[in-house]
Order: C-alpha cells, then structure tokens, then sequence
C-alpha cells in the first residue's frame, strides 16, 4: 500500500534520521515508537504529503487513501456536532447528486440506442456501485455508533461545537476520521483526550478495521491491544520488528546483548591477534604466520552495537513534610453549575501516604473534584476540604494555559523559586533534559513533552506532601513515563492522579474513585481489576437491555406501559426474565464464538507475517524462485479464507451485543 525508500530528514545541517525504509501491506498495525524528537510526526507528515524529505522517496498505489490525525489541529466552529460529522461524507453526497442527475436524465431522455445514453447508464451503475460500498444508505446509524463510541450522548448532538471544550472537539476531528475510513490511518497520540471507555471502544476499532494503521502512542497497553508490528526511531536510524510493543522490548534487548558479546569476542580475537603480530613481527621463523594474521585482520568485517539512546530524565521527588492522617475529606460532596449537575453523593477520604487515582468519563467532574481540593471551587453540595498542614503540589492539564510562552525555560521557574532552591534551578532543568541552550528556548516554542517535563520540574520547587497530577503523561515518551511512575512509587506524600494511562497506573494505585453517571463509586484494588470489574458491570447492563427489548411481540407492551400509571409500569417492569439457565447458554455461546475469533485473529496475524516475509523475498532477485512464488500464492489464499473466517465470527460476536 505505501513504500518508504531510504528517507532522509535533515534539519540546520544535522540529520534527524537517515536512509529510512519501510513497507506497509494490507491489515498491518503498526506502533512507531521512539523518545520524543526522535521524527515519529515527522514520518507522519512525510506520508501524507505534507512535508518533503531531504532525500529518498514514498510511493502508494492507486487504491490507496490516507486518513492522518495529528497531535493538534485547528478545528470549526460553524455548525453542530451532528453537521460537522456529516462533512466526512463529501464523497457519498457527491454521488448522490450524481445519482440524483443521472436519474432526472433518464427520465426525459429517448435515445435508448445511443452511445451517449449507454454512457449514461455506466455513469449511473458507477456511482450507484460507489455509494453501496460506502454504505451511503446507512451513514446516519454510522455517525450514531461513531459518537456513542467515543463518548458522545445522543442530546449533545445538536450542540454546537463551539461549546465543547478542546479535548472533545479533538475527538470530533477523530470521529471525522473514522467516518471517512481510508485505506490506511496515521494516527498521532490518538488516545491523548481520551478517557479509559473511549481508549477501550477505540482499541476494538482498529482491531476489527480493514485497513492498515500507522499509529503513534506512548499508551503501552494501547500499542499492544492494537498493533503487530513495531518500527523503533532510535539514534537517526529505524529498527523493524514483526511484534507488538511488549514483545519488542524484549527482542530489542536480545539484539543489543548479542551485539554486545560478538562484539566483546571479536575485540578479544582482534587483540590476541595484534598481540601475536607485535611478538613475532621480526623474528624470521614466524614472517609467515604473522602475514598471515595481518591478512586475516584485513578481512575482518568489524562489528559495530546499535546505538541506543541513554538520555533519562532523572526525577526524585523532595521528602514530603508530616501531614494529618486525613489528607483531602469530601462529605456528601456535589457540584452544579446552574441547571448542569456534574455529580453528588461523593464521600471520599485519602489518608495520609496513600496513592489513588481518580477515573472516568470527560465531563464526569474529576477536574471538578480537583479543583475543589484546591479551593478554586465551593462544592455546591456537603464538604471537601484539605487536612492538617497539607501543602498542595497541582500538575494541571492545561498546561499552556498555565506557563507564560513569552517567558524562557529557565525564567518559568526563576519566576516561582523562592530561598536556595534558586541556585539549583540549572541542576533540576538538567534532571529534565534541558541543558545548554534549552533552557533559553521560549515556552511557547516547545513540544508538548517538553511542556509536560517543565510543569514537572516546577513540582521539585517546594516539598509537597499532596500531589495532585491530572493527567501527568500526555505527551510523554513510554521511558519518561516509566521514570516518573517509579519516582511516585517511592515517593513518600500522598498521590491523586487523573490518568487514563493503564500501565501508569498499574502497580502504583490501590484505590480508584469512578465518576459516573453524576456518582462517584469507590472500588479497592489496581486498575485492571477495576477495568475487570467495569466489564462485568456493562455485560449486566446489555443483558438488562437484552431483556427489556426482548422480542417485537413484546414493544407493544413497553410502549402500553409507557403510557400507564406508575403503579402499573412498575408491575410492568416486574415481567418474567430470562432464567438463569438461558443466560448461562447465552454467555456460553458468546464466550465460544469470542474464542474462536481470538484464535482466528492469531491465524491471521500469523499469515500476514510469513506473506509479508515472502514478499520480501519475491522483490529479491536472487532469492526469487517458481516455487517460492507457487507457495506465496497458497498462503494468501489461506490468509483470504482465514480472514473472512474471522470476519464472520466477528459479527456474530457484534450481533450479541
């Protein structure tokens, strides 16, 4: 589908990376990893014409269509939800109004026999032909499925996009997207304004989608729910991997040790050889052997270790001064904000060295809840209020709203530092990657990584004994995030972090406070036992839903019921269930037709590997053969057949939901 061919990105003199190549087939899932600055966007942008390499080329075939979300775009303000999703049909409406033309010539016109007529009717089976494969007929219950995935309620649709904050109109930008499903997607950070739902409804997207994707993420989870292949950034240079992100590390370091020991032993074999050559290089009885040895030092073909790029962020939070055991208390604790409720009922107690993470929808109230930590807000509903002697660290996630971007690196700090800790703002911007001239950059010329690094460094400023981060890692790279979770481990404060990051949370939360449906639910334990937990609970939902729209015979009775007294809709909401039995027969089908397409899936992940292989080898000459070709063409078809195998389990698994 698109061939990268030894690309080369040079930026004031200084390669950002060199001689890339890369294909991308059918299906393929593919993460492009690196630290951030390594080019990941950069690729991007090459792909989708936007930018031009310094040197190599990228071709597509004709079929191909490129669908690309970047980190930021600008987004429109002219209509509603529903309209502006509307604009990612611009083809189907096209071809209506082809259709619709073609129709009203039809109509009027007689000259069945002629050549111009019989171009008519091929441009009206066309177009016709076009709009049924881009199911123009059920676009409407597309951009319903599309919304309700990501998070939207059925009476925002109208709402104008002016009125959704940033994060969503992003979303509404990704929505866009997906409506117009391309051959391939370029999806850069997609998960960044996501909550957990949504990151989970995206996940089961892309694994059922039929093209390829291209997909940017420092979400570990994300990249191996999504992706089967991996294509690292590292040092200027790109290492292919035909695994998921977790499988990569592994073989990433298999590779570097046993780069390292053939290096260590040709090193040892080139100096006992050298030693030899210096012993005996004038004694007569040995010119021989010692030609010998230099000869087979000329042949020696040197062995060099991939570079791996070591600069760490080194984080260490300053000792949390003694608070009261009772950190932050909230007591029947609610917002409004007029006639909007934002939730109500909260009780929550964080004690003292605590670590928990706030979770839910956006939209639910957990900046809400933050904010009446902070004091910035009096809860219009009960109490919240900070304990004994707790001083507040806040990382918030609107940083550029926070950080003067006239201001420098280092006068963002100078400006808030107050006693000694002056004289070591150079050393703390260091632990932080800014060293030499990056501490001179203006805010308003850094990345958002570099954006999340700064709002961090401010947090070494004073010793806090309540961190409160909202969502501390958009932005960061997998081995930032991973430092700065391991410094919150051993941090010895209190932690409240928002974070719709899985494997941040994992294995440093205990306790997770759900805001849902204007609610706040405690549950005790990590996070994938609270994601556990949330399946089990929407698995009752849809059987209650299963339930109450069991059979057409039964709609009459529900829309009679509408219409009854209360004391009669209750009796009506009391109608007999399914039994037990039959909810174990249904879960047990459901569970077996999910086995089979998991299995199906590994098949064909399998199968594209080994057809991707052989491509390779049929492009070479010198490894091309008949037989290899015969073989080639007996796997796809097993992969075609696979494929439609799984396809099919697929929507039976769709159809019990």
């Amino acid at each position: 589908m698109i061939s990268v061919d030894n690309i080369t990105v040079t930026f004031g003199g200084e390669d950002l990376f060199t001689n890339i190549s890369f294909l991308v087939n059918a299906r393929e899932r593919i993460g492009l990893v690196g630290k951030n600055g390594a080019g990941k966007s950069t690729i991007l942008k090459i792909l989708i014409g936007a930018q031009t390499p310094s040197s190599g080329t990228v071709g597509k075939n004709g079929d191909c269509t490129v669908g690309y979300l970047p980190q930021q775009m600008a987004v429109h303000d002219d209509c509603s939800l529903i309209e502006e999703c509307g604009k990612a049909f611009d083809e189907i409406v096209a071809l209506e109004k082809i259709i619709e033309k073609c129709n009203e010539q039809i109509m009027v016109r007689t000259d069945y026999q002629s050549a111009d007529y019989d171009k008519l009717l091929h441009q009206l089976h066309d177009a016709s032909e076009r709009y049924h494969l881009l199911e123009g007929d059920n676009r409407d219950s597309h951009v319903e499925k599309i919304l309700l995935g990501l998070g939207f309620k059925r009476e925002e649709f109208s709402k104008a996009t002016a009125q959704f904050s940033g994060g969503w109109r992003m979303r509404i930008e990704l929505a866009k997207l997906l409506l117009r499903s391309p051959s391939v997607f370029l999806l850069d950070e997609p998960t960044n304004h996501l909550d957990i739902e949504s990151i989970q409804w995206l996940e089961q997207y892309l694994q059922n989608f039929t093209g390829a994707v291209i997909l940017i993420s420092h979400d570990k989870a994300f990249l191996d729910a999504v992706t089967n292949r991996t294509i690292e950034i590292s040092c200027g240079k790109a290492y292919d991997y035909k695994v998921n992100y977790s499988k990569f590390i592994e073989l990433r370091q298999e590779r570097i040790d046993q780069q390292k020991a053939a290096f260590e032993n040709q090193q040892k074999m080139i100096e006992k050889t050298e030693e030899f050559i210096e012993k005996f290089r004038y004694k007569p009885t040995k010119s021989n052997q010692v030609q010998s040895r230099i000869k087979q030092l000329e042949k020696v073909e040197r062995l060099e270790i991939d570079q791996v790029d070591v600069v760490r962020m080194n984080i260490k939070f300053p000792p949390a001064p003694r608070s009261g055991q009772v950190v932050v208390e909230a007591i029947d604790a609610g917002q409004s904000f007029g006639e909007k409720h934002v939730f109500s009922n909260a009780d929550i107690q964080v004690q003292r060295g605590e670590k928990i993470a706030l979770v839910g929808r956006n939209g639910e109230g957990k900046t809400t809840f933050v904010r009446q930590i902070l004091g910035d807000l009096i809860a219009t509903r009960g109490t919240v209020k900070a304990g004994h002697n707790v001083n507040i660290g806040y990382f918030a996630q609107n940083q550029d709203d926070l950080m003067d971007g006239d201001f420098t690196v280092y006068d963002t700090l100078d400006r808030v530092a107050v006693g000694d800790i002056r004289t070591r703002l150079r050393d703390i911007l260091g632990s932080f990657l800014f060293r030499g001239e990056d501490i001179d950059k203006k805010v308003s010329v850094l990345s958002g990584g570099e954006r999340s690094r700064l709002a961090m460094a401010r947090l070494m400023l004073e010793p806090y004994n309540l961190l409160i981060l909202d969502e501390p890692t958009n932005h960061m790279d997998m081995i930032s995030k991973e430092i700065l979770k391991n410094a919150l481990k051993n941090y010895d404060g209190t932690v409240i972090i928002i974070s719709h990051d899985r494997e941040f949370l994992d294995d440093l939360v205990s306790v997770i406070y759900e805001f849902r449906d204007g609610r706040v639910n405690q549950f005790l334990g990590g996070i994938w036992g609270f994601i556990e937990k949330r399946k089990i609970d929407n698995m009752r939902e849809i059987e209650r839903k299963d339930v109450t729209a069991e059979t057409p015979k039964e709609e009459p009775k529900i829309q009679a019921a509408a219409k009854q007294p209360a004391a009669q809709q209750q009796v009506a909401k009391e109608e007999p269930k399914l039994s037990y039995a039959e909810k174990k027969e249904l879960e047990r089908k459901r569970t077996s037709i999910k086995t089979k397409a998991k299995q199906l899936e590994e098949q064909v992940v399998e199968l594209e590997r080994i057809v991707a292989d052989m491509e390779l080898k049929l492009s070479d000459s010198a490894q091309y053969s008949t037989e290899l070709l015969n073989e080639y063409t007996a796997v796809k078809a097993k992969l075609d057949t696979v494929y439609e195998q799984w396809s099919e389990k697929t929507q039976q698994l769709e159809n019990f939901s």
